[in-house]
């Protein structure tokens, strides 16, 4: 039976490149599916909900009538991918959170999959949410991102699991082209007609990468 997916992309850490990651995730869904629905948890600007105002909404689990609307909006099986953009901020409190509550279990009930992305770092605080995040989430479930941007070189090898999500780091012109809050990574694809440009072709390489993700998970569902 299919499933829903629900990706949350967190990181203990600011400025690992989690609202980029997001950013590309939620636009190739709503280029193979016609929609997402977004969720932004972040206290800092530039926030997905700037880059993608149309399918992202902004949620806080500050409070239990947070916590709650948004495990409401998360545990829903109705076809239509979810993308969080967990901030750094809230990486503790959500998770302990999905752990009290039991959200993995109830999710698997109602044809849910949630996908943990954890974007890796090589500091002491990634170093040890890491560990934590193992013992909460089945190793299907979560998935290190190995950021080039911020890892530069080899992964933990705490890090090193079966899944691994490469994302190439890119040129600091094209980083800074990316990061305008009118780009948009679909609309590039159709524009730009030149598919050797290096954009072009990392823009094309990570959906690749998360086709084959969403792939897996119809798998998992069947």
């Amino acid at each position: 039976m299919p499933v829903t997916p629900v990706y949350i992309i967190c990181s203990p850490r600011p400025l690992v490149g989690k609202t980029l990651i997001a950013r590309l995730l939620s636009e190739f869904l709503l280029l193979k599916n016609g929609t997402v629905n977004s969720f932004d948890i972040n206290l800092k600007e530039p926030s997905l909900l700037e880059y993608l105002p149309r399918t992202t909404e902004t949620a806080d689990v500050i409070d239990t009538y947070g916590k709650m609307q948004l495990m409401d909006r998360l545990i829903v099986d109705d076809g239509i991918a979810k993308v969080i953009d967990l901030g750094f901020h809230a990486f503790d409190e959500f998770f302990k959170m999905t752990g009290e509550i039991g959200f993995l279990k109830e999710a698997a009930r109602r044809h849910v999959a949630p996908v943990i992305l954890f974007v890796a770092d090589i500091d002491r605080v990634s170093a040890r949410a890491f560990p934590m995040l193992q013992q909460q989430i089945p190793p299907n479930a979560l998935i290190t991102v190995d950021n080039e941007h911020v890892v530069r070189g080899e992964l933990p090898a705490a890090m090193e699991g079966e899944r691994v999500l490469r994302i190439s780091a890119l040129p600091t012109f094209l980083k800074t082209y990316v990061d305008r809050l009118n780009f948009s990574f679909t609309g590039y694809l159709r524009n730009e007609k030149d598919s050797s440009t290096e954009l072009h072709q990392w823009i094309r390489r990570n959906y690749s990468s998360f086709r084959d993700l969403e792939l897996s998970l119809l798998l998992q569902g069947s």
